[in-house]
């Protein structure tokens, strides 16, 4: 089992982000539409919309609403035409920012990415600045009592998973895209509770800075979040359990 992880501490951030801002059935209705457009609206044949369904109910979001978004998305309802892209940068200290988007109007929503990079210190780049520094993997995350060590690796290892790392708390489960949703049903077969899972832009490498400048960070993952033409943003800060502290002492 390889060391704690320096990218889950973001991806906490992330998720107090995602809770505080009251978006969440808008993100994950974006997400099935494009889906069901994308893939077709039997779950069954279409891995991806099958994970955003799952997303969705793990937030209670109503079987209607998801119906409707995967009625919009096969063109059964009208509905907005989202189109996926990606913007590149760099936030204070240097530190890499990718963000994934669903947009009905590009222009329009480059222009305001850019307009939030550039107003919280940050410089939205050109295309591949930094998407080199990420590479997609599957993400499932164990909390520690739902089951002993040795079973956790067991099973993830025998599914294919490719890397097992402790965090507090959890165990955090890395694997190939296309891997991911077999190890998932591994968890579940073997009646292993999973916390959290989802198909992540894990950094390669990993950038320390001073706590101010990770609180500057941070902020403007924050204020990116907040948009509603964001689905999420990656990024490679390391945020150590020094940095944490000190973070909390400067707020």
């Amino acid at each position: 089992m390889s060391g704690h992880s320096k990218w889950s501490k973001v991806k906490h951030v992330k998720a107090a982000v995602d809770a505080k801002r009251g978006r969440i059935f808008t993100r994950l209705i974006k997400e099935i539409t494009v889906a069901a457009r994308m893939g077709g609206g039997d779950p069954d044949g279409n891995p991806r919309l099958r994970r955003a369904i799952q997303d969705a109910k793990a937030e209670n979001m109503p079987s209607d609403n998801i119906e409707r978004a995967i009625k919009k998305g096969t063109g059964e309802l009208e509905g907005v035409h989202y189109e996926e892209a990606h913007f590149e940068g760099y936030a204070p200290g240097g530190v890499a920012l990718l963000v994934e988007v669903l947009t009905d109007n590009r222009n329009r929503t480059v222009s305001e990415i850019r307009h939030l990079f550039g107003k919280n210190g940050g410089n939205l780049g050109e295309s591949g600045c930094v998407a080199w520094m990420f590479n997609k993997r599957g993400y499932i995350a164990i909390d520690r009592g739902a089951a002993e060590e040795d079973k956790v690796m067991s099973v993830a290892l025998d599914a294919g998973a490719e890397d097992i790392s402790e965090d507090e708390g959890c165990y955090e489960v890395y694997t190939r895209p296309e891997d991911f949703d077999r190890v998932l049903e591994a968890f579940r077969k073997a009646e292993i509770a999973v916390a959290e899972s989802q198909l992540a832009m894990v950094p390669s490498n990993h950038l320390k800075v001073e706590p101010k400048v990770a609180q500057q960070v941070v902020r403007l993952t924050e204020v990116l979040e907040e948009h509603d033409d964001v689905q999420n943003v990656w990024t490679n800060l390391e945020l150590d359990d020094a940095t944490v502290a000190a973070m909390q002492q400067l707020a």
